[in-house]
Parts: structure tokens; C-alpha cells; sequence
């Protein structure tokens, strides 16, 4: 018979003791001490679903079929649908939209026939109908709401379901354990409970997470390691659009977006995500550029706005949003070094439009042209986008998938591409004007001339 014992681990070496102190013994630091519950059965090993190894050739991968949500964003995000089995986390700032998202889901497979566990441990019954009935969906008997925070007994009722949403995984708690909701010992634990039912039920368990102030999911970092897909949701408050983006996924690729519209009745899909970032503007505004962007496996194009200001507080400033700030940190060193210009008595804002945030190392040519526009007051023409990873040496590197750019430019009715000079082939496109250069100083050449 298992026999119950509790441990408390550093969350900074690991090291376990017996009973919890305010010091670690092993390395020294204070309040890392987190519970466990560790179970010992007498020695011996379970033989729990008594598996045997399986030579690969003769594994069978036909019966599992995505579910589809019959939202292409969502479904784009996941790789095509959830999987059965599968668990995905959910993560994002509070207000951002998370609850309303996963709850359009359960709708929405609910109104497929399936039937849906939705475990809110933050809100009532009723006031996740209420949320439900301003999404303006057709509510279905196959969606069942249970207000509990008590995970083993949610749990409990996970048999007869084909899904289950939690909201959110840090105010569940496990019985076993003694510690407050939302304690790294007991995000560990109910997450267990949850992804234990998702692999032997085979079905699809959705977990809300919450992010800290720095951005990063609360809980142990372990959490985002157990589950299968974890998603972000970001965007401005102040805007109606919501990104969400892909950061893990075991069944498909990383790094894919879908782009979405908050408004009273839920998110919306957006149809045409680069005209949501780019602004509208009468003429070419100075320290204003089109970055050609790729995200996932879509184009996204979005302006990219620098403002370059003399210092008046003494060290300059360097005010970023949108973009990696050591990224712009660079660049301004290399703009200084190979292009002679006076960046470093100048404030430098650099902004996304939209408030997605770039990851993609191609936008350097965007900011750089941004800022030297802003800094000497010259526009670059307003059919004009770029794209292009400069080096240290100020030179233009490739970037992959150019030809997509090419073609998403065409599309949304730009005449002028500048990109770092293509080795390979590169398919002319009617009505674009291709100019491909080595070095920064080359497209300063073509941007502004």
C-alpha cells in the first residue's frame, strides 16, 4: 500500500529536505523551498497499462484525427486542429482575451457534437453563461460549466467528456498538498492530474496559464515542458488586435500566428492581418517603413516606426516596443560605425504598429532605414517595403522565403522592394520594382534617393 510522504525541493539546485526551511542547505539561497507529495509503494514497480515495446514499422498513427475548432486561425495556430490527447496551454496577460478565446472553442466543438468539460475555477457558473451569451453563439447542452477548484475532484468527472477546458491551471489545488493556489508546487501538481486524464482518456485538455510581470508563464518551467502545445496570446489593451502565436507545438511547427479582432461579441478573425498593421497615412511620413515580414508559414507585413531625438537628459535613450531593444542597441552601433551617423547623442523610439512583436532577424534593414529616415527627415516612398538581417561588418545577409515576400508585396499593391542582393534565382513579379544591395549604405542609396 502507497504510503503518502512530502518533501521540499530547492527551486534553485534541487536539492531535497525533509521539512521546509527558510535556507537551503545545499546552495545557500533563501525561500526556495517548494512541497512535494512523493508516493512510495514498498519498492516495488507498478505495472500500470502493462506496455511492452513496439517496433516502430508497426505502430498505428491512422486513428488519430485532429479536431477542428472550424476557425482557420485557431486551427492554423495548432497545425491543423487539436489533436486527441494532446495538451495545450494557453498563456497571457490578464484582460488579454484568453478565457474568451477558449471558450469560443468549447462552443464551437460543442456545436460539432462533442462534449465539453469547462472547469473555471475563477468565475461562477453564471457569470461564465453571461460571457458566454455576449459571444452571441448558440449554447449547447454538450458544454457543461463546473466551478471547482479542487483538481482531483474536477478530475473525477472527466470520464464521460471528449474535452476539457481549464480556466486557469494556477487556481486549481490538489488536496495532497497544504500550499496556497498558484504555488509552484501546486501548478506541478494539478497540471499532472490534468495531463495524466488528457494521455489515458485521449482526449484534448486546455490549461489557461497566467504570465508574470516580466512576461514569462507563472509556475515551474517544467509546466511548459510537460504539456504538448503552449500558445500565447499578446496585443495591446489599448488595441482591438490579438495575436496568437505558436511557442511549442509537438505536432506541428512553432512560430505560427493567427491574427485576431477583440470586440463585444469575442475575437474576430482577421482576414487581411498585414493591412491591420500597416498604417494609413496621406504621404511618406518621415521614420515610417514597410517591413516584409514572414511569420510562421504566412507573410505579415507592419510598419515599423523609429523617432530620433536629441538627447537632453545626458545618456540617450533607447525606448523600444515591438522589437528585441538589444537588437536596436546594435543596429545603432553599426549605423554609427559604417554609416558616420551620430546615434549615440540621439533618444531612439522604435515601435511596432498593431503591437505585434517581431522576432524575425530580416526586420533589421526596416528599423535601420526607420531611423536614419527619422533622423536626417527624409520619407521613403509609400510603396516601398524592405526586408534583410544586417551584420556587423554593415553588410545585407539573405533572407529566407523571399520569393512569398515578393508576391504578398504584389498583392497588397507595392511597386518597390529592397532586399539584400539574391544569389539565387529570383522570379520577376509585373509591376515590382526588385532591388537587391549588399550593404546598408546601398540601401540608403535606393531608400532615399
Amino acid at each position: 500500500m502507497a504510503t503518502e510522504k512530502r518533501r521540499y525541493i530547492c527551486q534553485n539546485c534541487g536539492h531535497a529536505h525533509l521539512r521546509w526551511q527558510g535556507k537551503c542547505d545545499n546552495c545557500g539561497e533563501w525561500n526556495t523551498l517548494v512541497e512535494e507529495v512523493v508516493d512510495v509503494s514498498k519498492g516495488a514497480i507498478s505495472p500500470i497499462g502493462r506496455s511492452k515495446p513496439t517496433p516502430i514499422t508497426e505502430v498505428d498513427t491512422s486513428e488519430i484525427k485532429r479536431i477542428s475548432s472550424g476557425s482557420s486561425e485557431v486551427d492554423r495556430v495548432l497545425g491543423g486542429g487539436v489533436v486527441p490527447g494532446s495538451v495545450v496551454l494557453v498563456a497571457g496577460e490578464p484582460g488579454i482575451g484568453k478565457s474568451t478565446l477558449l471558450l469560443q472553442y468549447a462552443l464551437d466543438i460543442a456545436a460539432k457534437g462533442l462534449h465539453v468539460l469547462y472547469i473555471s475555477g475563477e468565475e461562477s457558473a453564471s457569470q461564465v453563461k453571461m460571457r458566454a451569451q455576449r459571444l452571441r453563439k448558440t449554447l449547447s447542452d454538450k458544454i457543461e460549466i463546473l466551478a471547482e477548484t479542487s483538481a482531483e475532484l474536477a478530475g473525477s468527472f472527466a470520464e464521460k467528456f471528449d474535452a476539457i477546458v481549464v480556466d486557469s491551471i494556477q487556481s486549481m489545488s490538489s488536496n495532497f498538498l497544504q500550499s496556497a493556489p498558484g504555488n509552484v508546487a501546486q501548478v506541478r501538481q494539478c497540471a499532472g492530474i490534468f495531463i495524466e486524464i488528457a494521455k489515458r482518456q485521449r482526449i484534448p485538455v486546455f490549461m489557461i496559464g497566467h504570465v508574470t510581470k516580466s512576461g514569462v508563464i507563472a509556475g515551474p518551467r517544467v509546466l511548459e515542458h510537460a504539456v504538448d502545445v503552449v500558445l500565447t496570446l499578446e496585443g495591446e489593451r489599448q488595441s482591438e488586435l490579438r495575436i496568437l502565436r505558436t511557442t511549442k507545438n509537438r505536432f506541428g511547427t512553432t512560430g505560427e500566428i493567427g491574427v485576431f479582432s477583440m470586440s463585444a461579441d469575442g475575437m474576430k478573425e482577421v482576414e487581411n492581418p498585414s493591412s491591420a498593421f500597416i498604417g494609413q497615412h496621406d504621404g511618406p511620413v518621415f521614420g515610417s517603413v514597410v517591413f516584409a515580414g514572414i511569420e510562421g508559414a504566412r507573410p505579415l507585413f507592419v510598419e515599423i516606426q523609429a523617432l530620433a531625438s536629441q538627447a537632453a537628459y545626458g545618456s540617450p535613450q533607447r525606448v523600444v516596443q515591438g522589437v528585441d531593444p538589444r537588437r536596436v542597441i546594435m543596429l545603432a552601433a553599426i549605423l554609427e560605425r559604417r554609416a558616420d551617423l551620430p546615434l549615440s547623442r540621439q533618444d531612439l523610439f522604435i515601435n511596432v504598429v498593431g503591437g505585434v512583436t517581431l522576432t524575425e532577424r530580416a526586420s533589421d534593414l526596416g528599423i535601420a532605414l526607420a531611423i536614419v529616415g527619422s533622423l536626417r527627415d527624409i520619407p521613403i516612398p509609400s510603396k516601398t517595403v524592405v526586408f534583410g538581417e544586417i551584420g556587423l561588418t554593415g553588410e545585407l545577409r539573405q533572407a529566407p522565403r523571399a520569393q512569398a515576400r515578393l508576391k504578398e508585396a504584389a498583392r497588397l499593391g507595392f511597386n518597390k522592394v529592397i532586399m539584400p542582393a539574391f544569389k539565387g534565382k529570383i522570379a520577376h513579379i509585373k509591376g515590382i520594382e526588385i532591388n537587391g544591395v549588399k550593404d546598408i549604405l546601398g540601401a540608403f542609396g535606393v531608400a532615399f534617393k
